[in-house]
């Protein structure tokens, strides 16, 4: 076990939390109206009364950036926590499947799965990770068949108060950081390098949200407003949900 140097955490955040920044205005820029519209539910927008083509827009652009954000932070936190454990354990990205980080501590091999938060998935999701955990203790043991393997399911924020899954453990927040890194005040110490130049990335980005908002609404005032102004929901509801001819 090496001591984690703390200029070598925020020298990797600010050379890396571009890459954030960047592919949240890569995922603005890419979206279609038509296909963000497809996934949304028009009954909804009915039921409370919705009456502008701006707050329709707003809408589904705002669910939509939340869950994408959360993937793209996902991903980037990730690296963030594989480069941590390297510094300290020489862990290493896996190259299994369903296995993201894996590292020796204590005569075990760990193999983690890392999520964003504790709620990340249904009952089938779990059963999927608890399957590739499995099967990743199946291809390690073909090696060294002696080999002691924990499961670890690490997520980087919220609480558990029961880690213990039989299956696997379960670490969340505080508790999975000081395990990847020995260090039990490192959830706090690593939030404040994250908003390294946010206010300028975050003045770009919120350019490129003002732009989709302005395009998105007069692409949907053309297709499905009447003449009148008033929304056609007849015209949205068959563009989101009608039967397609083949």
């Amino acid at each position: 076990m090496q001591i984690l140097n703390p200029t070598e955490v925020l020298d990797y955040v600010e050379n890396n939390i571009e890459v954030f920044h960047r592919k949240r205005i890569q995922s603005l820029d890419s979206l279609k109206l038509s296909k963000v519209l497809k996934r949304k539910n028009p009954y909804l927008y009915k039921a409370k009364n919705v009456l502008t083509a701006d707050e329709i827009v707003r809408g589904i652009l705002d669910a939509h950036i939340s869950s994408s954000e959360e993937g793209i932070f996902g991903d980037w936190i990730e690296g963030l926590a594989i480069f941590i454990n390297q510094k300290v354990y020489n862990g290493w990205k896996s190259g299994i499947i369903g296995v993201d980080l894996e590292f020796d501590k204590d005569d075990k091999r760990y193999i983690a799965n890392i999520k964003s938060g504790p709620n990340w998935g249904n009952s089938s999701q779990i059963k999927k990770m608890i399957s590739d955990f499995k099967t990743a203790k199946r291809t390690l043991r073909t090696s060294n068949s002696h080999i002691n393997i924990v499961a670890i399911n690490g997520c980087c924020y919220g609480k558990d108060k029961n880690p213990d899954k039989g299956d696997y453990r379960k670490l969340c927040g505080q508790g999975f950081w000081e395990f990847i890194s020995g260090k039990p005040q490192l959830f706090t110490e690593i939030i404040e390098p994250l908003g390294y130049k946010s206010k300028d990335k975050n003045d770009i980005y919120l350019a490129s949200y003002a732009q989709i908002i302005n395009r998105f609404t007069k692409e949907f005032t053309i297709e499905f407003c009447k003449n009148n102004g008033e929304i056609d929901w007849e015209k949205l509801v068959n563009f989101n949900s009608a039967l397609e001819i083949i």
